[in-house]
């Protein structure tokens, strides 16, 4: 069993449909966007992660960019083993001259199905794990941000990543209650691009959608601190030529309300079938926000409006998950709520 230990490197991993995140010796050792770049003829993978990102949308009939998650699940097999094997490689900087077997601690969303659990687990595995355990998102971003889930005390979490928004309210090392809904930083994006195009009259792709939305994004058409004007350049639909124009958070805030009531809906549906008592601890302790969308500009003041209940927002929100998942690692034997395969 010695030898064994000796040889096995544990893994913890945020597997997200935007970016992938590894833990190892807990540390964040890999931190890539969670795209792979596939040579058409060969089938070869040219890239993953940011180099691959670099090349999207910028590629020639001979290159595939893929995105192996969409919504939060595997969508494409091939490419997410692919992606998981590159990003474990990462871990040693590819300098490792045999390769360990591994024990990997994965997150999932709370709202998936036994297809798509069975989905993470295969990719792991062909990626080399030798032991899988996987993880709820909400319950890996509660531990993440430092809230003793086995206490009886009722913590409402809301993880808004790039292909899901989870909201979940946990007490006992479990989930009582949960919304996983398919809203999230990617249907912003893809708002932005429909915006743009409908009030402008410009073609713009993915990645300056993405960028719009960190530059000037908000939830909320008034703030107290606003962004300045962005600067966008894409196609006019009208001349076909290159062309910039420039946008403001409050238009930005506009194109954003149809997905973020949606995500508000979500959380008063959640706040509805919490049993009586854990409805009292949220009154208390609030409601915490994580994931990327957490850093959207007033996301927590309008549901704080809406709820009226206080919102926090977790330290470093982007990384909550991954670091739940490196703790969950660690105490493997101790945390009930981890699955085995």
């Amino acid at each position: 069993m010695g030898l064994f230990n000796w040889f096995t490197q544990e893994v913890a991993i945020d597997l997200g449909t935007a970016n992938t995140l590894i833990i190892y010796n807990d540390k964040v050792v890999v931190d890539e966007p969670s795209i792979v770049a596939f040579d058409r003829t060969t089938n070869k993978v040219i890239a993953i992660g940011r180099q691959a990102m670099q090349m999207e949308g910028k590629t020639h009939d001979n290159i595939r960019t893929v995105r192996p998650l969409r919504d939060g699940v595997i969508a494409d097999f091939t490419a997410a083993e692919h992606l998981i094997r590159g990003m474990v490689k990462l871990v040693n900087n590819g300098k490792s001259w045999f390769f360990p077997s591994l024990r990997m601690v994965v997150c999932i969303p709370s709202g998936i199905t036994e297809v798509e659990k069975r989905a993470v687990r295969d990719s792991a595995e062909i990626a080399g794990a030798k032991e899988v355990y996987l993880i709820h998102e909400p319950m890996a971003a509660a531990v993440g941000i430092g809230i003793d889930v086995e206490e009886p005390m009722g913590n409402m979490i809301i993880d808004i990543g790039g292909g899901t928004t989870e909201i979940a309210v946990i007490a006992l090392s479990g989930i009582v209650c949960d919304q996983s809904i398919r809203v999230a930083g990617d249907n912003f994006d893809s708002d932005i691009v429909q915006y743009i195009r409908r009030q402008h009259n410009i073609m713009i792709g993915e990645r300056t959608a993405e960028k719009i939305k960190i530059e000037v994004g908000a939830a909320l058409p008034e703030l107290q601190d606003p962004p300045e004007d962005f600067a966008v350049q894409g196609r006019d639909l009208m001349t076909g030529i290159p062309k910039q124009i420039t946008v403001s958070y409050t238009e930005i805030a506009h194109c954003l309300d149809k997905s973020i009531s949606k995500i508000e809906e979500a959380i008063l549906k959640a706040l509805e079938i919490t049993p009586p008592e854990l409805s009292a601890d949220i009154y208390q302790t609030g409601i915490y926000l994580t994931g990327g969308g957490a850093l959207l500009r007033g996301l927590d003041r309008r549901i704080q409006a809406k709820t009226k209940l206080p919102v926090h927002i977790a330290e470093d929100p982007l990384r909550a998950v991954v670091r739940g998942t490196g703790i969950a690692l660690k105490n493997i034997g101790r945390f009930k709520f981890l699955m085995q395969s």
